[in-house]
């Protein structure tokens, strides 16, 4: 077996200790110069504060500000002048409330009473007389002739519009009328209607209605509204 020969230049143990003592005192000197920095800025620190403190104290000097002060009144006139009113007032005269037994007084039947009519609406199912529709003067029953004879003149006067026929419109109009004290057809109105061209076409049959014997309330004419619906269907 060979034996290993060493080189004594080439021993790393041989200065071990050297480098040892070089190294702590590198790390010595390294701690005491931090520590010495520290202090130092630690120092510099608390020195500029303490002087910006010093600085931002100020005397300020206190400002009075004095309230603004009321408006003065207006000056009370000197001389007050009296204006008489010239102006007369007549004194009003209160006749006595006495009777006078000189005076006649007239008696009751000399007193002459005039009738007032009173222009009221009175509806078809209350009055008393009802209107008589042209035909219907020789009937018993007078409502249920009207009624008759309204039914044959819309069948007689009716007219589908076409456009409400093209667009399939249908429905039911209720038109409200009224028959005159004269016995003619006023105050016509479309009550509710699904559309305005069958609303139109109404119109147009009740406005040909013929004038008719007025109704009466207690033997004088009075006006009597009446209503009806007027069917538009398709078949």
């Amino acid at each position: 077996m060979m034996e290993v020969k060493k080189n004594p230049k080439k021993d790393l143990n041989r200065n071990s200790g050297m480098y040892f003592i070089a190294g702590l005192a590198m790390v010595l000197a390294l701690t005491y110069v931090a520590l010495e920095w520290k202090t130092f800025y630690g120092e510099t620190y608390e020195r500029t504060a303490m002087i910006v403190d010093d600085e931002l104290i100020e005397d300020v000097e206190l400002v009075h500000i004095e309230p603004p002060k009321p408006p003065t009144p207006p000056a009370a006139p000197e001389i007050i002048e009296v204006v008489e009113d010239e102006v007369e007032v007549e004194e009003s005269i209160i006749d006595t409330t006495e009777s006078d037994e000189e005076k006649e007084v007239a008696e009751v039947k000399d007193i002459e009473t005039a009738d007032i009519e009173e222009d009221v609406d009175v509806p078809f199912i209350l009055v008393e007389d009802a209107p008589v529709f042209p035909g219907c003067e020789n009937e018993s029953d007078k409502k249920a002739c009207f009624n008759k004879m309204m039914n044959k003149h819309i069948r007689k006067n009716f007219r589908y519009p076409e456009i409400a026929q093209e667009m399939d419109i249908q429905g039911k109009v209720y038109m409200h009328f009224v028959i005159q004290k004269d016995g003619s057809i006023g105050n016509v109105q479309i009550a509710r209607s699904p559309d305005k061209t069958l609303g139109a076409e109404a119109t147009r049959i009740i406005t040909k209605l013929p004038d008719m014997k007025p109704g009466r309330q207690r033997g004088n004419p009075v006006r009597v509204p009446f209503s009806i619906p007027i069917t538009f269907k398709l078949q």
